[in-house]
């Protein structure tokens, strides 16, 4: 069965293929995707692994507060998109901070 699991907490010297490395004991990996900042290239300190495996729970408890590169990474089953809310609108445009203060009737 095909397994997306969420990797937090990651080091910023992990990459995909230190990544893969790790969960490649305990399934076959389909991908392994470090997240980064489009802007400056940098790792955000999380990740994406899909794998094959018939036991999500165990490679996630045999995962979940390994020590990769220096930090305990978290290790979670990954929500789909559809179910995370998407992160919230944005805000109204408010007032212009400008112009006089509007009086109260």
């Amino acid at each position: 069965m095909l397994v997306k699991l969420f990797v937090g907490n990651l080091a910023w010297s992990v990459n995909d293929t230190t990544l893969e490395d790790v969960f490649a004991d305990h399934g076959e990996v389909q991908s392994a995707r470090v997240i980064t900042d489009r802007d400056t290239g940098r790792s955000r300190g999380f990740g994406f692994v899909e794998l094959e495996t018939e036991n999500a729970d165990a490679v996630i408890d045999a995962v979940n507060g390994r020590d990769i590169n220096g930090r305990q990474v978290r290790v979670n089953r990954a929500e789909d998109k559809a179910r995370s809310g998407g992160g919230g609108g944005g805000g109204g445009g408010g007032r212009d901070r400008r112009g006089p203060p509007r009086g109260r009737f």
